[in-house]
């Protein structure tokens, strides 16, 4: 259940909505299963007067959700095909009808954080952590379950897409094509470990977007979960997108949980798994997680040789 403490909403002036130059955008630097679900409904919840986007839905062609095709074309080069689909969401984006545009998926790292500041200068970030085993886990397990139980819905049953290659892709993954799969023999990982590759992958790209692109001083870092619940975090959220408050708002509370039997829990398994891909990887790989917002979380040595 929500708990609520004091918040003011102060709206946006009404020349904002009439003018989609200066409207303002936040995107997520994340991976999945790390509480973007959460932090978007923290963020529907005291943020009215913003458009507040957790996923697109893939099917939705007015304003992409830059899952599927674009993570292939961004892994392999083809930059002016995710530019074409960029394009088409930053229409979306220019006509939703509020001064800010929120969107906290994780597709952000996965197919176009590098071309991002050519279509939205305007651009604030959450960085969004979870300790990377357990995403590792929680990704893992979601997806056994889903396929087991055959869960899917709608938008599920296109969990696939065709690649240029010809070849079948996961819509929502990396495509394993990306450079730091190469250290690896992929036909031994697991499940498990495909997934703890992808966050180092990801979490380098995040760094990486914030050096490149000057974006320190418009990023805010978020470790989950203890900061989606916070009182003190979400008036620091809220302050972030600009969105005036006065000590109170209303908690998401628990999103997205794990169906019984299939929890995020870490053994002996998973701490041996994450040490063989650590061996495997180049140092280059690793070297962010002796710095912060990294360093000083109780799970970064594990992230170290």
């Amino acid at each position: 259940m929500a708990i609520m403490f004091a918040v003011s909403r102060q709206l946006a002036p009404q020349s904002l909505l009439r003018d989609a130059k200066t409207r303002s955008t936040v995107f997520a630097l994340t991976s999945a299963r790390s509480g973007t679900m959460c932090l978007s409904e923290l963020l529907k919840r005291n943020a009215p007067q913003c458009t507040v986007v957790h996923e697109s839905n893939d099917l939705n062609l007015w304003n992409p959700s830059m899952f599927g095709r674009v993570i292939y074309d961004r892994a392999t080069g083809q930059f002016d095909a995710v530019r074409a689909v960029l394009r088409r969401k930053r229409r979306a984006i220019d006509l939703c009808g509020t001064p800010i545009y929120i969107e906290t998926s994780h597709a952000f790292l996965k197919s176009y954080w590098d071309l991002a500041p050519e279509f939205f200068p305007q651009s604030k970030v959450f960085h969004l952590i979870r300790h990377p085993l357990e995403v590792a886990c929680s990704e893992s397990n979601r997806e056994r379950w889903m396929v087991k139980r055959r869960k899917y819905p709608v938008r599920y049953r296109y969990r696939y897409y065709r690649g240029r290659d010809g070849r079948r892709y996961k819509r929502w993954t990396l495509t394993e094509l990306e450079p730091i799969f190469s250290s690896f023999d992929l036909s031994q990982l697991t499940l498990f470990q495909r997934y703890l590759i992808q966050w180092i992958e990801l979490e380098n790209r995040a760094m990486d977007y914030l050096q490149r692109f000057d974006m320190h001083a418009r990023c805010l870092t978020l470790h989950s979960p203890q900061d989606l619940n916070s009182p003190q975090a979400a008036a620091a959220i809220l302050d972030f997108v600009g969105v005036g408050h006065s000590g109170v708002a209303l908690l998401p509370g628990v999103q997205n949980a794990t169906p019984p039997g299939y929890e995020t829990t870490l053994g002996d398994s998973e701490l041996h798994q994450c040490s063989d891909v650590v061996a495997a990887l180049p140092a280059t790989y690793l070297e962010i997680f002796q710095h912060e917002p990294y360093a000083g979380q109780p799970w970064a040595a594990l992230l170290s040789k």
